[in-house]
């Protein structure tokens, strides 16, 4: 933890959710005090550290999320509240407007009214949609094939014009595919029904699911899998603490960058590798494709190794999947325990 006094607190969108809790964890670390919001729709009360506040409140409430700012006296805005889902965003689109772009226009308002002066947006690869160029750069083509990626594509364009009007600066993080576990135990995903390959594939390891599907064998990859960009939940949250000292040396200027290592793995690789680790032969069903998947998203990230002094330190998919399975075991020791 730094020594250094920290200028103001930070609030966190989304922090009793996956990604949010760690960089939760990180923002601690670093010495920063925490203020946490979520409406625990999907998060977990227990996610969220004692040495953080936290608040129950949904962040499309304006005047409740201006009063929060206010009193806590908050300085930046790590905004991971939303929902995640591809295939559910196809189906149901008109709750990614809501959730995700008319709730962060809700958030982004009371910022500005409450004098907040640096934001850090929780984006995604799934703004390119199908990418011209593999690894993508910040600059492709942004042309998203789901309601998931136009309503995040919506939110960085609210976020770019509102810098523009009021004295604040952002940063847009696109994350490519998010796994793993915080290293120390502390956290890690604990959604049910959760649609992140990983997980899905530590449940079935540790004996919570029969199978893993396998959506789509005919994409134009060496194995016909889909492609992935893997990137470690707690090099992610590294990332967030980096960007918000980043804003704050540099006011005048807004960052949009992306999360990955640079390198995809394929389904099936992954499922190899999940196999190598636990030992055992997880069984695999074959399905057809999922509305709104790409063939490959891996990310070009020059930018943010240029920009920002952050360097990955779980860039290796076993030690990711170690971490997940680690954590897996250990939500099925809390739930037998009667603790979750």
């Amino acid at each position: 933890m730094s020594d250094v006094p920290k200028p103001f607190t930070v609030l966190v969108t989304g922090g009793a959710g996956y990604i949010g809790s760690h960089a939760v964890l990180a923002l601690l670390d670093a010495g920063w005090p925490v203020v946490v919001v979520d409406n625990l729709v999907t998060g977990f009360r227990w996610a969220v550290p004692d040495t953080a506040t936290f608040v129950e409140a949904d962040i499309a409430q304006t005047e409740t999320m201006t009063a929060v700012l206010l009193k806590h006296k908050v300085g930046a805005i790590l905004h991971f509240a939303g929902s995640v889902v591809v295939p559910e965003s196809v189906s149901d689109p008109l709750k990614y407007y809501r959730n995700n772009t008319a709730a962060s226009r809700a958030l982004i308002e009371a910022a500005v009214t409450a004098g907040v002066r640096h934001f850090i947006f929780s984006s995604t690869a799934a703004t390119y949609g199908i990418p011209d160029q593999v690894p993508i750069p910040e600059d492709a083509a942004k042309q998203p094939i789901n309601p998931y990626g136009t309503s995040k594509l919506m939110t960085e364009i609210m976020l770019r014009d509102t810098a523009a009007a009021h004295p604040i600066n952002y940063c847009a993080l696109r994350y490519f595919n998010v796994a793993g576990a915080d290293p120390q135990g502390r956290s890690g995903q604990s959604t049910a029904g959760a649609t992140h390959l990983i997980k899905v594939a530590v449940e079935a390891a540790t004996g919570r699911r029969d199978s893993v599907a396998v959506f789509g064998t005919d994409y134009a990859t060496p194995d016909g899998t889909g492609v992935r960009d893997y990137i470690h939940v707690s090099d992610l949250a590294d990332a967030h603490v980096h960007a918000l000292d980043h804003l704050v040396a540099h006011p005048g200027e807004s960052l949009t960058m992306n999360c990955g290592y640079g390198r995809g793995f394929s389904v099936l690789e992954v499922l190899d590798t999940v196999d190598r680790v636990t030992n055992r032969t997880i069984d695999r069903r074959l399905e057809a494709r999922r509305a709104g998947d790409p063939d490959q998203l891996v990310a070009d990230n020059r930018r943010i190794l240029a920009t920002l002094p952050w360097r990955p330190r779980h860039d290796d998919l076993p030690t990711i999947v170690e971490h997940a399975l680690a954590w897996e075991r250990r939500l099925g020791e809390r739930r037998d325990a009667g603790e979750i």
